[in-house]
């Protein structure tokens, strides 16, 4: 058990972990062109996540909408990925991995193009929704493609992937912030800009992915979810993305910043994402184990989660450093989680993922909007804390279905 490692482990092992470590190191950065063709175009697409965080205030006063209605630009895009994510295997095992991200890519920039001339609300809360389907298209193949590729093994390449998440979601909010400065509108279009980019690379370097010897059939990720460990992963992290979107999505109401204000927060909060997903997380498992510190990090988050909520209304700069604090422990759980997913299952590595992912992101599309309607009607301070209750439960569901993840964990690090 990983739990060892703190003390009862022969000494003579010890060089092995550390020679471990090193070599999963040096393998980080040496990976083939591909790889890092499809990593950087994962950061544009993740980019999309937090893009809007800064020009949410606008959105409301330039197309004269609520906070609530506003949040439905994240329901929409995220309830669209969820359900998408169960046809992207469909997809991929049929046309090959190549093809399925380009077109995920393709949807991206017409669709993000198509937000940044909106008339109404409703028609922005529609066009995220086509945005959704090229990011489910795009992101859950990404992840297949970035195992499949690289050097290193599966950690290294779920690594990789985090840290494209974390410098996406760090760079999204700060590139809204220097073009929503200038004009609401501008980041749709300077998306649109950056995944046409992203299509190009990946079209000239990544070469031709073999379609995988079986089709994947529709039903296969819910099937997946019948596994007692993939399924106990996905419910807890239902949970635990309701807390992670209801920071990001209802926070900027409270801050009553500018756009650059809110751009510079949440990219403090996405760097600390990235940093902590990267740095931090495998360290942590190979020393704690994974279960151990998914709920440690959890209790932590919804310790966090009530601070803020404390603060809201009374105390800017507590909950500016408090978002921040929150980014280190997204960091950590969201490599954790996403571990877990691949490795806790005997399904094929994207079918698990699907299924997972199809639940877990049904967290970030309910969070946006019931957060906005309880601060509505119930002031700044109650969303946080419905925040934190998600994540008792995320905790509980985690801690309850521990045995059918600890028995997977030496396949994990």
């Amino acid at each position: 058990m990983k739990g060892t490692l703190a003390g009862a482990q022969p000494a003579a092992a010890l060089p092995d972990a550390e020679d471990t470590l090193k070599a999963e190191k040096a393998s980080f950065l040496k990976q083939p062109k591909a790889v890092w063709a499809t990593a950087i175009a994962a950061v544009f697409a993740f980019m999309g996540i937090g893009l809007v965080d800064p020009i949410l205030p606008a959105i409301a006063k330039n197309l004269d909408a609520s906070p609530s209605e506003v949040s439905l630009l994240f329901t929409s895009y995220f309830l669209v990925t969820a359900i998408a994510m169960l046809v992207t295997g469909w997809v991929s095992s049929r046309i090959g991995g190549k093809r399925t991200l380009l077109i995920g890519l393709g949807i991206i920039v017409v669709f993000a193009s198509l937000s940044g001339t909106a008339t109404s609300v409703n028609e922005l809360v529609g066009f995220r929704a086509g945005w959704g389907l090229g990011n489910a298209l795009f992101v859950a193949t990404a992840l297949a493609v970035i195992v499949g590729v690289a050097s290193g093994g599966a950690g290294t390449a779920i690594i990789l992937y985090e840290a494209a998440l974390g410098l996406g979601i760090s760079l999204g909010p700060l590139l809204g912030a220097l073009l929503g400065g200038w004009q609401w509108r501008a980041p749709f279009f300077g998306t649109g800009v950056l995944m046409a980019i992203a299509f190009i690379a990946l079209l000239a370097l990544l070469p031709k992915t073999p379609k995988p010897q079986a089709k994947v059939r529709l039903r296969d990720p819910l099937l997946a979810l019948g596994h007692k460990g993939l399924r106990t992963t996905a419910a807890s992290g239902l949970f635990y993305n309701y807390g992670f979107f209801t920071i990001l999505a209802f926070t900027p109401f409270i801050l009553g910043m500018d756009a650059y204000g809110i751009g510079g927060v949440f990219f403090g909060w996405g760097v600390a994402v990235a940093l902590f997903s990267v740095f931090v997380a495998p360290v942590l498992q190979n020393r704690f184990g994974a279960v151990k510190v998914l709920t440690g990090t959890l209790t932590l988050l919804l310790l966090d989660l009530v601070g803020i909520g404390l603060a809201a209304g009374n105390s800017v700069p507590a909950v500016v450093v408090l978002v921040i604090v929150a980014g280190a422990l997204l960091g950590v759980n969201n490599t954790v989680y996403t571990e877990l997913a691949m490795g806790v299952s005997d399904s094929p590595r994207p079918v698990a993922s699907a299924g997972y992912n199809f639940v877990r992101w049904m967290g970030g599309a309910l969070a946006p909007f019931l957060a906005a309607q309880l601060g509505e009607h119930f002031g700044p301070q109650v969303p946080f804390f419905a925040g934190a209750v998600a994540m008792a439960v995320a905790i509980l569901v985690a801690y309850s279905g521990r045995k059918y993840l600890t028995a997977h964990e030496p396949h994990l690090v």
